[in-house]
């Protein structure tokens, strides 16, 4: 099954003209994440990693988060293009979320600018932000795209994507 694209209004981007394989870009927009009340990442030096099918997921260099928030985790993935991923869970006072962050200690070299950068699940969050604007997670736990009203879909993660 083949999803059709919405197409993209004035100022709008849709997923289905992203490369596959990813590419990176960087982002002078305002990029804010909030967990339990505290502002735990605040930058305009982020990273967005588009992908056919996917909202962009954003990249935080570690200079612009409290770092002392993160706790090593176990859980480790594996992206074909990037190289194995490591996670990080999240604790801000008495609020705590397992493997809410990733960053990839051994990058493939084509993505290593992303090197020193860490991703962050917005759906867990109180919030993240693009500029003034609060991002919608995307659907599903599996992928951590930032949905903001100038990116349309379909997006794969959504119910009956699976076999897209």
């Amino acid at each position: 099954m083949h999803p059709e694209p919405i197409p993209p209004g004035p100022g709008q981007e849709s997923v289905w003209d992203y490369p596959r394989p990813p590419r990176i870009e960087s982002v002078p927009k305002h990029i804010r994440i909030i967990f339990n009340h505290e502002l735990i990442a605040d930058t305009h030096r982020s990273k967005r990693v588009l992908e056919t099918s996917h909202p962009p997921n954003y990249y935080i260099p570690l200079d612009d988060i409290k770092t002392a928030y993160l706790m090593p985790s176990t859980h480790s993935t594996y992206c074909e293009w990037k190289g194995q991923a490591n996670y990080y869970s999240l604790r801000v006072g008495d609020r705590q979320v397992k493997n809410a962050a990733w960053y990839y200690p051994e990058i493939s070299p084509a993505y290593e600018e992303l090197k020193e950068y860490v991703g962050f699940y917005p759906g867990p969050m109180d919030a993240c932000y693009v500029d003034s604007e609060k991002v919608k997670p995307q659907a599903g736990s599996f992928y951590a795209g930032w949905i903001t009203h100038d990116i349309v879909g379909p997006f794969k993660g959504d119910p009956g994507t699976w076999g897209w």
